[in-house]
């Protein structure tokens, strides 16, 4: 009877250590996933980071271009001065939006819980499609900046036929783009045409790895 029972005290503890060993082992596995699947994250984002700096030097140059052309022409000639203004304005916007993206890739903490990174990353992906959507806002200013009293009356009938109609165009496709750039979207083929860069894909890819490390908790409960 004692060696029954010193038996089953043997296999129990061989069971709880076997079941400690697996528990170690899958820890230990999560680790590594975790490091692995944050550190390919940040590759992702941090290649960013050059992009967005670069974008936004390239940008104060051309605001400061764009403001010499509306200083040196005094308002002159409308057309031109509120449609530059309006090119200028959407660039500035931009500028300010990439610095605050660098500013937030920055501080993400690693370390930190996976919620907080999911919304940080969150974050970033809204502002990119929101920014996007500003850019586009401008489009219809390509189409007028060039226009003057002079030229419309120069011109005559293939101003209303040709120029205006392609304006009006220009506007039309400027507010359905930022009417239907949206997440809920994402699968349509023309936005992933527009959001075919690296600019959108790392940060979709950077959220994807940190999401699954949920998905690889999950699965292991």
């Amino acid at each position: 009877m004692e060696d029954k029972n010193l038996e089953a005290a043997l296999q129990a503890y061989k069971n709880k250590t076997d079941e400690t060993w697996l528990m170690n082992v899958m820890n230990l596995n999560m680790a590594c996933i975790e490091a692995l699947q944050k550190e390919k994250a940040k590759s992702k984002l941090n290649s960013l980071v050059p992009i967005k700096t670069i974008m936004v030097i390239l940008g104060i140059i051309y605001v400061l271009f764009l403001g010499v052309l509306v200083y040196g022409n005094h308002f002159k000639n409308p057309y031109f001065s509120v449609s530059i203004s309006m090119i200028m304005l959407v660039t500035m916007i931009a500028i300010i939006v990439y610095i605050k993206h660098i500013v937030l890739i920055r501080q993400i903490n690693y370390s930190e819980s996976i919620t907080d990174a999911q919304k940080k990353l969150s974050a970033l992906q809204s502002s990119t499609i929101n920014i996007t959507r500003i850019l586009w806002l401008q489009l219809p200013f390509w189409c007028t900046w060039f226009w003057s009293n002079q030229w419309i009356s120069d011109t005559g009938i293939t101003f209303w036929v040709i120029a205006l109609p392609i304006a009006l165009l220009f506007t039309l496709m400027a507010i359905w783009l930022y009417i239907n750039i949206s997440l809920k979207n994402k699968d349509k083929k023309w936005f992933r045409i527009l959001f075919g860069s690296a600019e959108w894909t790392s940060v979709v890819k950077a959220k994807e790895f940190i999401d699954e490390i949920d998905e690889f908790k999950k699965d292991s409960i």
